[in-house]
C-alpha cells in the first residue's frame, strides 16, 4: 500500500493521541462510548454490567491495533524538511494480519473523529472544518485497504 511520508507522519501523531484516549478510559466521553457501544440500549443496568466485563478488553485489543498499525509505519517517524520529503512515497508490505488490524485501527479513529465532529448521518459535514478532511482521509484509506483484500 501507498503512503507518502507526511501521511504516515501524520497517522502515527493520530494513533498516539488514540492510544492516550483509550488508556484514560474516561467512560463518560462521547468518543469512548463509540468505541465502546451499549450492547443493550433499552435496559441501563445490563449495558453497564455488560461493558464493565468487556470494555478493558475491547480498549486493550484497540491499543493493540493502534500499537500494530505504528510498528508496520516504522519508527521513528519525523515530521518532512521539504514539500518533496513530505511526499515521498512507500509502499508498505502488509501481511493479511497487518490489514485487518489497520482496518480496525482506522475505523476506530474515524469513531472517534466522528464523535467529536457529531457526524451522525453522511449530511453532518462542514467543509470548513479542516478536521473532516482527516475524516474524509481516513475513509479514503479504509477503502484502499478493502480494496486491497478483494
Amino acid at each position: 500500500m501507498p503512503l507518502t511520508r507526511i501521511e504516515a507522519v501524520n497517522l502515527a501523531e493520530l494513533l498516539r493521541q488514540f492510544r492516550e484516549l483509550i488508556q484514560a478510559t474516561d467512560t463518560g466521553d462521547p468518543a469512548m462510548q463509540r468505541l465502546v457501544p451499549d450492547a443493550y440500549p433499552d435496559d441501563p443496568d445490563a449495558a453497564r454490567q455488560f461493558r464493565e466485563l468487556t470494555a478493558s478488553e475491547l480498549l486493550e485489543h484497540r491499543d493493540a491495533d493502534a500499537q500494530a498499525v505504528l510498528a508496520s509505519l516504522g519508527a521513528p517517524l519525523t515530521a518532512p524538511a521539504t514539500d518533496a520529503e513530505a511526499l515521498e512515497e512507500t509502499a508498505l508490505a502488509l501481511s493479511p494480519e497487518q490489514v485487518d488490524a489497520w482496518l480496525r485501527a482506522l475505523t476506530a479513529l474515524r469513531l472517534v473523529l466522528a464523535s467529536r465532529l457529531h457526524v451522525e448521518s453522511e449530511d453532518d459535514h462542514d467543509p470548513a472544518d479542516p478536521r473532516f478532511g482527516v475524516y474524509e482521509w481516513l475513509g479514503y484509506r479504509l477503502e484502499t485497504l478493502i480494496e486491497l483484500t478483494d
